[in-house]
C-alpha cells in the first residue's frame, strides 16, 4: 500500500536512549527536561524566540485565540478543517475570505474587502497552504490600517523562510503542527511562536491549568507536551535535513515527468519551499476522480487536500467562495515521503499520465 504520506520513523536505538532517560528521571510530563531540550533546539534551528510546545496544532490555534481575546475571526475556506473548527470551538464567529487561485492562499484583496465591510473582525487567521508563504507584507499593510490581530496557521510551514527569516516569526502569533504526517513531527504535538514577551508568559500558564509556578494566575487547560513526544521530536529533528532532501528529490521528479496538462501552485518569490506536499490541479473534477480510481485500484491512496471547501461544511456554511470551491474540486495531493521508492513513484506518474491521454 502507498499512502499520501508515511511518518518518518527515526532510529529505534536512538529513541530508546531517550526513553531510558525518561525512565531514569521518572518524569513523564509537566514540562520535563526533554520538552525543554526540544524547545531550545527548535528555537535555535528555526531562529525564532518564544516558542511554546503544546499537545497539537489545533490546540495551538485555540490557545492563540484565547491569548488575543479574539471574537470574530476571518480565515480561509481552503484549509484543513481545524483552521475553522478551532475558532468555532472557542466560541468565535468565523467568517471566510476567498483565496487566490494561483497561490492557494487567502487573497489580501478579499481580506481588505471583508475588514472594510465588517469592523468587528478582530483577528485574521491566514494559512501558509502547503508551506507556501502568504502575501505577508500585503496583509501587514491592511493590519496597520484596521488594527486586527494576525495568527498565522503555519501547520505546513516547518523550515519555510520568508524574506530571509523563518515564516514563523511573522504575525502576532504563528502556530504549527507536529503531527505524525508533517515534515517534522513528534507523533502528536504543535507549537506557538509568540511575538510579545508578556503574552508568551501568559501562554505558559494557559497550557498548564493557569499555573505560574505554584500560583493560579488565570484560567487554563492542560495542553502540555509529554516527555515521550518530545523524545520523538528530538530524534526526528536530527534527521530533518535527510527528510527534506529526499522530499525535494521526489518533488522535482514529479515535476519533470508528470503530464503538462496538470497545473501547480505558484510559490511566493520571497519564500522557500519545504517540499512537504505535492499538490496537482486537474482541469476537470471528472478527470480527478478517474485518476483516484485508477490509483486506488493499484493500492495507491492520494488525498484530496482540501476537500470539500470549508464553506461547504454544515456548521461552517457561510456563503459561496468560488475560488476555494473550484480548487477543492480539482486538487489532489500525490504521495511524497522519504521512503517512497523511485519505482513506486514512477508507477504513480505512469497511472496519472495515462489517465490524461
Amino acid at each position: 500500500m502507498i499512502n499520501v504520506t508515511e511518518p518518518h520513523l527515526p532510529d529505534k536505538v536512538k529513541y530508546q536512549a531517550y526513553v531510558d532517560r525518561i525512565y531514569k528521571a521518572k518524569r513523564l510530563t509537566n514540562n520535563g527536561p526533554l520538552v525543554e531540550e526540544l524547545r531550545q533546539r527548535l528555537e535555535k534551528h528555526l531562529k525564532v524566540k518564544n516558542l511554546l510546545l503544546v499537545t497539537n496544532g489545533t490546540i495551538a490555534i485555540q490557545i492563540a485565540l484565547k491569548l488575543l481575546g479574539s471574537k470574530k475571526v476571518l480565515t480561509t475556506p481552503f484549509s484543513f478543517v481545524a483552521t475553522a473548527s478551532a475558532p468555532s470551538w472557542e466560541g468565535c464567529d468565523v467568517e471566510f475570505s476567498d483565496i487566490n487561485l494561483s497561490t492557494f492562499n487567502i487573497d489580501p484583496v478579499e481580506i481588505l474587502k471583508k475588514v472594510k465591510a465588517n469592523s468587528e473582525i478582530d483577528c485574521v487567521l491566514p494559512v501558509h497552504v502547503f508551506g507556501n508563504p502568504c502575501e505577508i507584507s500585503e496583509i501587514e499593510k491592511i493590519q496597520e490600517i484596521y488594527g486586527f490581530n494576525i495568527i498565522y496557521d503555519a501547520a505546513h510551514a516547518f523550515d519555510v523562510i520568508y524574506r530571509e527569516q523563518s515564516v514563523l516569526s511573522y504575525g502576532d502569533i504563528s502556530t504549527i503542527s507536529f503531527h505524525a504526517t508533517k515534515l517534522f513531527h513528534s507523533v502528536e504535538g504543535g507549537a506557538l511562536i509568540i511575538k510579545d514577551d508578556e503574552l508568551f508568559k501568559k501562554a505558559k500558564a494557559l497550557i498548564n491549568f493557569g499555573y505560574d509556578g505554584g500560583e493560579i494566575i488565570s484560567i487554563g487547560i492542560n495542553a502540555k507536551m509529554s516527555e515521550f513526544h518530545a523524545a520523538m521530536g528530538l530524534c526526528v529533528l536530527d534527521d530533518i535535513d535527510f527528510i527534506k532532501s529526499k522530499r525535494e528529490e521526489l518533488f522535482f521528479e514529479y515535476k519533470k515527468k508528470l503530464s503538462s496538462k496538470l497545473s501547480y501552485q505558484d510559490f511566493c518569490i520571497d519564500g522557500s519551499n519545504n517540499f512537504s506536499y505535492f499538490p496537482v490541479v486537474f482541469s476537470d473534477p471528472c478527470i480527478l476522480l478517474k485518476v483516484i480510481k485508477a490509483l486506488n485500484e493499484e493500492n495507491i491512496f492520494p488525498r484530496r487536500y482540501f476537500y470539500p471547501s470549508l464553506s461547504d461544511i454544515c456548521y461552517l456554511n457561510y456563503g459561496d467562495f468560488k475560488n476555494s470551491e473550484f480548487l477543492s474540486e480539482r486538487i489532489l495531493c500525490l504521495p511524497i515521503y522519504p521512503s517512497l521508492e523511485l519505482d513506486q513513484q514512477n508507477k504513480i506518474i505512469k497511472i496519472v499520465n495515462d489517465c490524461l491521454i
